[in-house]
């Protein structure tokens, strides 16, 4: 597929000097205040990570021109057509999921609270809308595929909730950061920064990798080819599960700033949870940029792709973004600044376009997978790669000899063998390795960290909740945690899933035995007494057991004895790179 041609030259009257009319939804002081108090007496929603990215960038008018979460008629032309109902150009749906019993509680014209993570009220949205979606359907409409590999599509099949939310938002307050203060800009305060400092053309640049030689290249270029000053806008929300964390992102962008001429860049955050959907978010990227005040926008080759499908072909064509976005130039009101990858030419010892290599060129370049090998190994990174700077906090971020923290998440049915093949499988890792292990097996869990919890839908889902957010601490830190609860319900092992791939790697193994089999392991009478009716909610008798669809591995517990079970296990993680080759 060819690249599209460079946008044209900037012209003042496409659009005005940091952008256009801002909705900004928080409410003056005196009246956020007053709906503060209010909202103690609203029903509350929690907050999830995306939902809280989504209302910051709604509240500070990132998102303009929206004015709250979509009613299900935007939804459906957001969908159908990348327009809002009454046309406007908008290609990601903003969407507020809440689960069904919350949903019950609700009628049009009832107001709800937004709440962070602590309980505090950050808006009020007052519901124009509850309405249930069909999620292959978006599937297919926002990501155009239903492949699981695809980390959108998995986020919104296994972990969004299928009730959606619309109504305008009333602002409260922000939420709190406490991280990189001084670099977290409103479109607001940024467009009067930018503003002050004289600039009328300014080319964005959108990151969520540590940005090295390549990406400074290809932002010099920018610059000089739009004759603009630079901002450099890393994403410091949701991105793709295994990148690098976003403070390390940071630090890589402090780094190079010294390697551009004084006084013609900015650093600025983003508070954005990307969906990864490729042409469509890369437009959703240019309209967010301009609300922010960049007159022209970088986009390189497969912008905001996820990588390969289950066939091993690429989600999305390298360049079909830059061709959605040079079809809607003219209304989009920023410039769009089409790029090939840069890859390094030894023989002319510089950076080239990737479509000006010709024969004979002796071009170099570096996979994600090889720069986290030599960061494990020590092995040197060439000067052409990466700057020192930038290779030294890599270094810090991954020291020598150590590799990412895991999970392992056994579930099944009680008597299933969950507990025994853990402990077999932690034994074999403890033979040849000093790595940290933990753990949280079912039984030990209910007894401490869930002590109190019941069995209901509710408290069952709270008690994997729990774990995974252990096991992600666990993993953050470079660890290995062994998970062997029940687990039966596909969206609490989803949530247990989401938040351990935020730091590392998460391999969810199904013990799938047969009831015959775990009921007559049953030494507790768990079985018979279920079956008797004097426990109700028992997993398997009277609750059911929802199959992993894309469990990592599958195992009988009646099949063979636990060493030669947890051997499968060990090589699953021999095979991934996991661990290493003589455990």
């Amino acid at each position: 597929m060819n690249q599209p041609a460079l946008a044209p030259t900037f012209a003042d009257s496409l659009n005005p000097p940091h952008g256009g009319t801002l909705k900004e939804l928080y409410l003056p002081f005196a009246d956020a205040q007053k709906l503060k108090q209010r909202s103690a007496s609203l029903p509350g929603w929690s907050l999830d990570a995306r939902q809280l990215c989504d209302l910051e960038l709604l509240l500070s008018g990132a998102f303009s021109p929206l004015e709250g979460f979509l009613n299900r008629r935007d939804y459906t032309s957001v969908l159908d057509d990348m327009r809002l109902s009454n046309g406007t150009l908008w290609p990601i749906p903003i969407t507020l999921d809440v689960d069904e019993a919350f949903a019950a509680k609700l009628t049009c014209g009832n107001e709800i609270a937004l709440l962070d993570r602590e309980g505090v009220p950050l808006a009020v949205i007052k519901v124009e809308d509850i309405y249930f979606i069909d999620p292959l359907q978006e599937a297919h409409q926002m990501f155009g595929t239903t492949d699981r590999l695809h980390p959108g599509v998995a986020e919104l099949l296994d972990r969004r909730h299928r009730v959606y939310i619309g109504g305008r938002v009333q602002g409260i307050q922000a939420p709190q950061h406490h991280d990189f203060t001084e670099l977290r800009d409103t479109p607001r305060s940024l467009r009067n920064r930018l503003a002050a400092r004289g600039w009328d053309r300014v080319v964005a640049f959108h990151t969520r990798n540590p940005m090295h030689r390549a990406h400074h290249e290809l932002t010099v270029r920018a610059v000089e080819r739009t004759h603009a000053n630079l901002l450099l806008q890393p994403v410091v929300g949701l991105t793709k599960p295994g990148d690098v964390d976003h403070y390390t992102r940071v630090r890589c962008c402090k780094a190079l700033l010294k390697h551009y001429p004084q006084d013609s860049v900015e650093l600025s955050l983003l508070p954005l949870a990307m969906r990864m959907a490729g042409p469509r978010e890369a437009l959703w990227h240019a309209i967010i940029r301009k609300n922010y005040g960049a007159s022209h926008f970088i986009v390189g080759r497969d912008h905001a792709g996820p990588g390969k499908d289950s066939n091993g072909n690429p989600f999305y064509e390298p360049y079909a973004a830059q061709e959605l976005l040079a079809e809607h130039q003219d209304e989009l009101g920023i410039h769009v600044v089409p790029f090939p990858a840069m890859v390094y030419a030894a023989n002319h010892q510089a950076y080239i376009a990737e479509t000006d290599v010709r024969a004979g060129d002796e071009v170099s370049d570096m996979s994600g997978t090889e720069l986290r090998r030599r960061l494990h190994t020590g092995t040197e990174i060439p000067h052409w790669f990466s700057y020192p700077e930038v290779t030294a906090i890599l270094r810090d971020r991954h020291p020598v000899g150590t590799r990412p923290g895991f999970a392992l998440f056994f579930t099944g049915l009680s008597g299933s063998g969950k507990s025994t093949i853990a402990q077999a499988v932690i034994a074999r890792l403890l033979e040849n390795s000093a790595r940290s292990i933990t753990l949280l097996d079912g039984d030990e869990v209910r007894t401490h960290l869930s002590k109190g919890l019941g069995f209901s839908r509710e408290d069952r889902a709270a008690n994997v909740t729990r774990i995974g957010y252990v096991a992600s601490e666990i993993v953050r830190h470079g660890g290995i945690a062994v998970c062997a609860p029940i687990a039966p319900y596909r969206d609490s092992r989803a949530d247990a899933r989401a938040r351990v791939e935020a730091h590392g790697h998460f391999i969810e193994i199904h013990v799938n035995t047969e009831l015959a089999t775990c009921e007559a392991r049953d030494r507790k009478g768990l079985y018979a007494q279920a079956r008797a009716g004097k426990i109700p909610q028992f997993t398997g008798i009277s609750d059911p057991y929802e199959i992993p669809l894309h469990a990592e591995l599958r195992l009988n517990g009646g099949s063979a004895d636990p060493a030669t079970l947890a051997n499968q296990v060990v090589v699953l993680l021999r095979n991934r790179g996991l661990i290493d080759a003589d455990n």
